[in-house]
């Protein structure tokens, strides 16, 4: 099986310290993964100032020696432990199936430009490369992750943008759509408002993948004009892997729940969750690690109590990143496996 871990530093001082001291657990992780027969395989980097982190961050042993010889992703969605940076670490003892794609516009090609415009590119140049591997969007496009600078400002721009390259492509109600998270964060490019990952299986048919509903829990995602999975199983090799999108409180008609009461919404979202790992014979004990997405700091001690009462086991990190609705205090995501 893969695993997950999440590493943060756990102590004080400047970012370089701070990066010392997780560059020191990743290589000894990564040794002990290596005398099990597992690889990394998958990085998310997560920084709390990415313009004045990122140089230092891709300059270093951290990154040139470890971080660099797999896939990753860098992102500005601030650790709220106040820790300045923090890591998702995928290892695996097979070769990775996948191909993990951070796409990032430079600063000339963001400048000036909308959230929508910027969103087209940044698809545009996605289905460029994958056309010239022989592939195609709809069927090996497994789940994608957007983050948005200024969120409340620039969503709906990023909405319409991938509303449009989907309908353009075939992708519809009627047909599938994308399992994805949209979410507050920035890129290293100063001008840019989109950034986007993208996780592209090839060797996959879509018979492989069965995407999940829970419509008793919440209702399809173009009922509100958006255009994403809440959930995608992929069945490959024997094994199931559940791609569930960022999910909040929500009911099955598309209605927030629990305005203001960032516990209940807790509670809430991940019985929606649940809900839909069901729906594809799983459940929350298979989950891998949550992402935990805060609007505001202040909810921190609350939900981490709840998280550590309820899923002790289970790793997870909480992020200072504003969901695209501003009703919705927390947001989740998970990568569950059987």
């Amino acid at each position: 099986m893969d695993r997950y871990i999440i590493l943060s530093p756990r102590h004080g001082g400047s970012f370089t310290q701070r990066m010392a001291e997780v560059t020191d657990m990743l290589h000894t992780h990564l040794t002990d993964e290596a005398s099990n027969g597992r690889r990394l395989h998958y990085s998310k980097v997560f920084l709390s100032d990415i313009r004045n982190q990122y140089q230092q961050l891709i300059e270093s042993d951290l990154y040139q020696n470890m971080l660099s010889q797999a896939a990753n992703t860098i992102v500005e969605q601030p650790p709220i432990s106040g820790c300045k940076i923090a890591l998702l670490v995928k290892t695996a003892e097979q070769e990775p199936a996948f191909i993990f794609q951070s796409l990032r516009l430079k600063d000339e090609e963001a400048f000036g430009n909308s959230s929508y415009l910027q969103t087209m590119l940044l698809f545009e140049n996605y289905l460029k490369g994958i056309k010239e591997r022989g592939l195609n969007m709809a069927e090996h496009l497994v789940r994608t992750w957007i983050y948005v600078a200024d969120i409340d400002v620039n969503y709906a721009g990023v909405v319409k943008a991938r509303n449009d390259i989907f309908a353009r492509y075939g992708l519809t109600a009627d047909t599938h759509f994308i399992a994805s998270t949209g979410i507050g964060g920035s890129s290293q490019t100063r001008h840019a408002t989109v950034a986007i990952d993208f996780l592209t299986y090839p060797g996959i048919k879509e018979s492989d993948k069965t995407y999940l509903r829970a419509l008793d829990h919440l209702n399809p995602t173009h009922e509100y004009g958006v255009a994403f999975e809440r959930g995608t199983r992929l069945t490959l090799d024997n094994r199931q892997t559940y791609f569930i999108s960022g999910t909040a409180s929500i009911d099955r008609h598309g209605n927030v729940l629990y305005l203001g009461d960032v516990e209940r919404q807790t509670h809430r979202l991940l019985d929606n969750i649940d809900a839909l790992l069901k729906d594809g014979g799983a459940g929350l004990d298979d989950v891998k690690y949550f992402l935990i997405y805060l609007r505001d700091l202040s909810d921190r001690a609350v939900v981490e109590d709840y998280m550590r009462r309820h899923f002790p086991s289970t790793p997870f990190i909480t992020l200072l990143a504003r969901v695209c609705r501003p009703e919705w205090l927390i947001e989740m995501e998970c990568i569950a496996e059987r």
